[in-house]
């Protein structure tokens, strides 16, 4: 009975068109996130800022942009890796050749270099879809890990073709312990949700949603599909992009080409998958989901007292994530983000039944 829309009435124009018009879902947000900002720093540690919190984060980020062009516009992409690859080396080489660019310009023209890339291989999605495109997106992954791989600039002419990043620092502060690079990832987090929260809900996301229901419907009623499908190609690929730089340069420190390999692509896929398509809740659950259940699986043989080697923890890992993938298609093809709506569709009716 905690959860009615019953008494909130809207008043004006603005509390109807408003993110969360519903008041238990507002103080919900600002209580996650104030919890997140405040409550978090106070007792985590830096297993959990490193291997949990930050790696969730960044791949939210990165599951925000392939839901952005997969889920919201219809235009299946492989080539997500290759693209926050782009990101990862467009930083790079900024900070590198110019040290005293601030930070927050760095991971933006991360965004806008794979944002490029991305409406540049997005181009063939004016011609085909489906498989056939994501045969296409495919290449642009093989072909970026071979350019980072053999353009030796890319690397600074590194003989092992492995980069690394030095201090980090905004406004002169340092950006050092795990703590501060949560905080950091953290706010740069929630600022992107809200704006790509307020992109779906304008005029581009709708232009979106019509090419993915329905392509050619959407044409006949005025939507071009050469500027909805590329720019759902580059508001995907700026996601992408800042979200890999942020992985090389807060998470992984130092990393070479195969960090962004096609596994990192099929790993975001998943994540849009298990957690829901079309649904910016489903890009954390799912990435939460694939970022915990490794480590769940790792302190398994633990806690049932039985012992397994290392390659059978990660056989089985495959094995869970392939067959909660084909349990969501089956069942629930709209992810995670889909039970939450039931149940919360639940907590509506409560005490009552249907």
């Amino acid at each position: 009975m905690l959860y009615r829309e019953a008494g909130q009435f809207k008043t004006s124009y603005q509390a109807d068109q408003a993110i969360f018009p519903i008041a238990q879902d507002r103080w919900f947000v600002w209580g996650l996130v104030a919890f997140g900002f405040l409550v978090l720093p106070l007792f985590a540690d830096q297993y959990l800022y490193t291997e949990v919190l930050i790696p969730v984060l960044i791949l939210s980020l990165a599951a925000i942009g392939l839901n952005i062009l997969t889920g919201y516009c219809g235009q299946l992409s492989l080539g997500t890796g290759g693209f926050m690859a782009v990101g990862a080396y467009a930083a790079y080489n900024l900070a590198l050749r110019l040290p005293e660019t601030n930070l927050i310009v760095v991971f933006l023209f991360a965004g806008l270099m794979a944002m490029a890339v991305g409406v540049l291989f997005g181009i063939p999605s004016l011609r085909i879809k489906g498989f056939y495109l994501a045969v296409a997106t495919l290449a642009s992954q093989f072909f970026l890990e071979w350019a980072f791989a053999r353009v030796k600039w890319f690397t600074n002419y590194a003989p092992s073709g492995s980069v690394a990043v030095g201090k980090l620092e905004l406004f002169g502060m340092p950006i050092q312990t795990p703590m501060e690079k949560y905080l950091f990832v953290l706010a740069i987090v929630v600022v992107m949700t809200l704006a790509a929260k307020n992109l779906i809900r304008g005029r581009l996301g709708r232009m979106w949603m019509a090419t993915r229901d329905m392509d050619i419907a959407a044409e006949i009623i005025g939507i071009r599909p050469l500027y909805a499908k590329l720019s759902a190609f580059a508001v995907s690929s700026f996601f992408i992009g800042v979200s890999g730089a942020l992985w090389a340069f807060l998470r992984l420190g130092s990393w070479e080409p195969l960090a962004f390999d096609i596994n990192r692509s099929f790993q975001i896929l998943f994540m849009v998958i298990i957690g829901g398509l079309g649904s910016l809740l489903g890009s954390f659950l799912g990435a939460a989901f694939i970022v915990l259940m490794p480590i769940f699986l790792n302190q398994l043989p633990g806690i049932l007292g039985i012992p397994m080697s290392t390659a059978l923890i990660s056989h089985l890992e495959f094995m869970v994530f392939g067959a909660m993938i084909v349990f969501f298609l089956i069942v629930e093809p709209h992810g995670l983000a889909r039970l939450w709506a039931i149940a919360k569709e639940k907590l509506r009716l409560w005490p009552f039944p249907y």
